[in-house]
C-alpha cells in the first residue's frame, strides 16, 4: 500500500472576504507542482461563502463536478434548466461534458454557507451534460460508509461519468470498518471532515486528507467521533 498525507494546515488558502476557500490541490492562484491532483481527483475545495454572495454564472466543460453542502443553503441554477437549493444532507453532481454554465449563490442573506467543491476528470469527453441530486437520510451514515456517488444511474448516490465511488460515514469513537475497493487499479482519497481516525498506523485529524493506492482495502478506526468522505477514483486518466 502506498500513501500520501496532506495535513489540513498544508492546504492553499484563498481569502477574498466574501469567500474563504482551502485548496487541497492546485487551484486558481494556489500552485504547488506536487499537489496538482490525486489520480483523476483534480479539485477538492473546502469553501465558505458569505451571506448573500456567491459564484455568478460561469462555464465548465469535460469535468465531473460534485458539491456537498456542509452547512447553510446553496442556490443553484444552470444552463440545463435546473434550479435548486442544496442543503446539508444533499449531494449534487454535474457532468459538464460538451459544456454548461451555472451559478452557485448563498441562499441566505444572514448566514454563511460552507460546502465541498470536488472536480473529477471524466472517463469520456464531450458527453451530453447531465445533472443529478439526492438527499440523504442522516441515519444512513451512522457507523457505516454510505455510497453517495457512483458511475451507474441505477446505483445508490448521484451518477458521474467516471469509474468512481464516493462514500460518506459518521463513525462513533472506537468504530472499526473496512473499505474494499470496487475496481482494480483504483485508489482512494480520504478526507476527514470532523473528528479523528486512523488508517492503518496513520492518524488523521479534522480536514486532513490522505491518498491511498496499490491496495485492495482500507482498515479504518475512529479514534474520536468522525465524519469521513472516501473518494475511490482511477489513478490514471484514460479519456475517450
Amino acid at each position: 500500500m502506498k500513501t500520501v498525507l496532506h495535513k489540513a494546515d498544508s492546504r492553499g488558502l484563498a481569502d477574498h472576504g466574501w469567500l474563504r476557500s482551502y485548496h487541497t490541490f492546485s487551484f486558481a492562484n494556489y500552485y504547488n507542482p506536487e499537489r496538482m491532483h490525486f489520480g483523476t481527483l483534480r479539485v477538492l475545495n473546502d469553501d465558505e461563502v458569505a451571506a448573500g454572495r456567491g459564484f455568478g454564472r460561469h462555464p465548465h466543460e469535460n469535468m465531473e463536478i460534485i458539491s456537498i453542502p456542509l452547512s447553510g443553503d446553496l442556490q443553484h441554477e444552470d444552463s440545463m434548466g435546473n434550479v435548486a437549493v442544496i442543503r446539508q444532507g444533499d449531494i449534487q453532481a454535474m457532468s459538464a461534458g460538451t459544456g454548461i454554465t451555472h451559478s452557485e449563490m448563498n441562499a441566505s442573506k444572514q448566514e454563511s454557507v460552507s460546502f465541498l467543491q470536488i472536480w473529477v476528470f471524466p472517463k469520456t469527453k464531450n458527453i451530453t451534460p447531465n445533472y443529478s441530486q439526492i438527499t440523504l437520510e442522516k441515519s444512513s451514515l451512522q457507523n457505516q460508509l454510505y455510497q453517495i456517488v457512483s458511475p451507474f444511474a441505477e446505483d445508490e448516490g448521484v451518477q458521474i461519468n467516471q469509474d468512481a465511488w464516493f462514500h460518506l460515514g459518521e463513525l462513533t469513537t472506537g468504530k472499526k470498518i473496512d473499505y474494499n475497493l470496487k475496481k482494480k487499479g483504483n485508489g482512494v482519497y480520504v478526507f476527514l471532515l470532523e473528528g479523528s481516525l486512523t488508517i492503518g498506523d496513520q492518524e488523521l485529524s479534522r480536514r486532513d486528507g490522505m491518498g491511498v493506492w496499490d491496495t485492495d482495502s482500507l482498515h479504518i478506526t475512529a479514534t474520536n467521533d468522525a465524519k469521513v468522505l472516501l473518494m475511490e477514483i482511477p489513478m490514471e486518466r484514460t479519456q475517450a
